[in-house]
């Protein structure tokens, strides 16, 4: 889908769900929003992430693309019913009443985007045939394979859904990483697996440069002293150059780098990754158990730091400490930790017992990192600012 964009006037990211496996009373299943000015891409979508986006201020209407890390249904089982309302969808009409979503449109080319593992394709397209969903307006599927998946082929026989759109692409990995899986003239997006129990993905979102802050008084003498319209200054604010009637060479300021978000899957070692996404703004990074001897309760006797972390390893999972040696290794300007054990309660800010939990789980997590660290919690909103100041 081709957008034009201006550049972004916010970057923002909510979360809509911060569990693990299990949802709880406190977090839901995993799901977050990252809002580009007005524009919404999700990035996963476990079950009743439709129902998080009405309590909160994402806008339903303005996503138009979809990121799922890996087909674990904690992450996706909330993806088919959220296209069903996105896409204004229906169950059908009794017999002898004509509905317009039964019929497939002619242009497929406007669509929303789902970005996904081998698999997804196939998951979406079965769900919705023998859901007898129908849609009214389309989607595609683009599939980041492996080097060891087939090149062609959607895992499924079933022929593709009306309203999915057939220019779905298959993106190969070229040296372990699939570049700019989408870029436009202000965002691009990047790719590589991490390894968790299933093939996982971590995505990479950089802004493209943005313009510096610019001093109009720098330049008004000399536009007035050689009568030069003053529109010029739209030109000088992008960071080009512009010479007047006299010879004079007035320099737009230079360019900033843009901000960049790293978002990971569920993974015990997002090693592959850590190329491309050095020198985040944001690392969201799991960290789904954690050793509290004295504050959880629920620790088992006998535990010990070593025998969690193992534990966690052996289900794809990360510790906290886990988290900020990977945020320090990258250099991460911040450390959002995520997808928390069910034992671990979202309602820190208004529980005291809960609060403990979490400002302790951020403080192992601080043993390897000492940059920003925060615990995600369900609707939970955090701005993006730049790393660099304007000059």
């Amino acid at each position: 889908m081709s957008v034009i964009r201006k550049g972004f006037s916010s970057v923002n990211i909510t979360f809509l769900g911060t569990a693990s496996a299990q949802p709880s009373s406190t977090r839901n299943h995993s799901a977050l929003a990252l809002r580009l000015s007005g524009d919404v891409w999700l990035i996963d979508c476990g079950e009743a992430t439709q129902h998080q986006i009405q309590r909160c201020g994402v806008k339903m209407g303005k996503i138009e693309k979809i990121f799922i890390t890996h087909t674990h249904g904690d992450h996706i089982f909330g993806l088919l019913p959220l296209l069903a309302s996105r896409l204004n969808g229906a169950g059908g009409t009794a017999d002898g009443v004509d509905d317009p979503r039964v019929h497939a449109p002619k242009n497929l080319d406007s669509v929303l985007e789902i970005y996904g593992p081998l698999g997804t394709r196939a998951y979406v397209r079965n769900g919705l045939t023998y859901s007898h969903t129908l849609l009214a307006a389309p989607y595609v599927v683009h599939e980041l394979r492996s080097p060891s998946d087939p090149v062609d082929g959607d895992h499924t026989s079933l022929p593709r859904h009306p309203m999915e759109s057939p220019n779905g692409h298959n993106i190969l990995q070229i040296n372990g990483i699939w570049n700019n899986i989408y870029h436009d003239d202000v965002v691009s997006v990047a790719a590589a697996p991490i390894l968790h129990s299933v093939p996982c993905i971590g995505y990479v979102i950089t802004e493209a440069p943005v313009p510096g802050k610019m001093d109009p008084h720098k330049y008004i003498p000399d536009l007035k002293r050689t009568k030069t319209p003053m529109s010029v200054m739209s030109c000088l604010q992008q960071g080009e150059s512009v010479e007047l009637s006299d010879g004079t060479v007035l320099h737009g300021p230079a360019r900033r780098p843009g901000r960049k978000l790293v978002v990971l899957g569920d993974t015990h070692d997002p090693s592959p990754i850590a190329e491309i996404a050095a020198s985040p703004d944001l690392l969201v990074h799991e960290a789904t158990n954690a050793y509290l001897p004295g504050l959880d309760e629920n620790t088992k006797i006998g535990d010990t730091f070593e025998i969690v972390e193992a534990r966690a390893k052996s289900r794809g999972h990360s510790t906290p400490q886990m988290a900020g040696a990977f945020a320090n290794r990258i250099g991460a300007r911040k450390l959002v930790l995520n997808h928390f054990s069910a034992r671990y309660a979202g309602n820190d800010d208004v529980s005291e017992e809960a609060k403990t939990i979490m400002t302790a789980i951020a403080g192992l997590a601080g043993k390897e990192f000492k940059g920003d660290i925060v615990c995600a919690r369900d609707f939970m909103s955090i701005d993006i600012d730049f790393q660099y100041p304007a000059k």
